[in-house]
């Protein structure tokens, strides 16, 4: 039995709460993963989790070691990443998560210049607007719009996306221009909805102008729960969007979507990098978060103060 393979499983299965969902994190059969902590609950000679048929539970004996393991994890990575080689060229495997539109229209075209300064960095990256366990899924790190409702993860402010509206010229020619934001309720206009996966509801959005607010929920022909469909959805004719400047560029520049109601202001979205209070930040997570804050830096710097938590 290889200790650290078997203490890493263990703690991949208390983390993930399946032999299953370790499994597939850590790359190895269910198989694999039960032999190696039925070896470590022998060589301990206590039993570190009840399974039953549907869950696996840690005994109390088990979240003590696992305290420990994870501490012994972390130091057995620390003392890697110490060494010169590894400090100068950080090295291995990132698990990520970051918004489809995100990765598609700035990440993803950044990242050429990013290998080519940590090319022994590999990505595992998930593209989605979902809410993630970071923990359960074992993912490293994720950058998410909107404010972060997760107290328990670390998370930094990197950017504001200035949020504006717009809609498709053939839209606006069989529906006419809207002059206000009350005709998105009560009127034969309708927005594109933007679906949020831990709610599954569409957001209403706070608008201002002068000192004049109001709430807009607006009625939708489709209501879509991932970045790039709900773009495709406006430019397609089937609503009036809320758009960041980002996505919004280079459509404006070829003639495909209008602004409309500019004299209303909507807040900015903020943008977080978050990571698991327990992960440790190793060379490899520091140098990408790093580069993440470079990129809103560039793209969307922050405008606001970052909401107290």
């Amino acid at each position: 039995m290889d200790r650290f393979d078997a203490m890493q499983a263990f703690v991949r299965v208390v983390e993930a709460g399946s032999f299953t969902k370790a499994a597939d994190t850590l790359h190895m059969s269910k198989t694999t993963v039960t032999q190696l902590v039925q070896q470590l609950e022998a060589r301990l000679r206590v039993k570190l989790l009840n399974r039953t048929t549907r869950k696996v539970n840690v005994t109390a004996d088990g979240a003590a070691y696992y305290d420990r393991a994870v501490r012994l994890l972390t130091d057995m990575d620390d003392a890697e990443t110490s060494l010169s080689s590894a400090a100068v060229t950080p090295r291995g495997r990132l698990r990520v998560d970051v918004p489809s539109p995100f990765a598609r229209m700035i990440l993803v075209p950044a990242l050429p210049a990013f290998h080519a300064r940590y090319p022994d960095i590999q990505f595992d990256m998930g593209v989605s607007d979902r809410v993630v366990d970071l923990i359960g899924d074992n993912v490293d790190c994720v950058v998410r719009g909107g404010e972060m409702r997760d107290q328990s993860l670390v998370a930094r402010h990197v950017g504001d996306l200035r949020i504006c509206l717009y809609a498709a010229p053939d839209y606006l020619t069989r529906e006419g221009v809207p002059s206000r934001p009350q005709e998105l309720e009560d009127s034969h206009h309708r927005i594109v909805g933007f679906l949020r996966t831990r709610t599954g509801k569409v957001p209403a959005y706070a608008m201002r102008r002068g000192e004049e607010s109001l709430t807009v929920q607006g009625r939708y022909v489709i209501a879509l729960d991932d970045g790039n469909a709900y773009l495709a959805a406006g430019l397609a004719g089937l609503g009036v969007l809320w758009l960041p400047d980002y996505m919004a560029k280079p459509h404006l520049a070829r003639g495909e979507l209008v602004p409309v109601l500019q004299d209303w202001q909507v807040d900015p979205m903020p943008m977080y990098i978050a990571h698991p209070p327990n992960r440790h930040v190793s060379a490899k997570l520091r140098v990408f978060m790093d580069w993440v804050i470079e990129l809103m830096q560039e793209h969307a710097p922050v405008i606001r103060p970052p909401v107290k938590r």
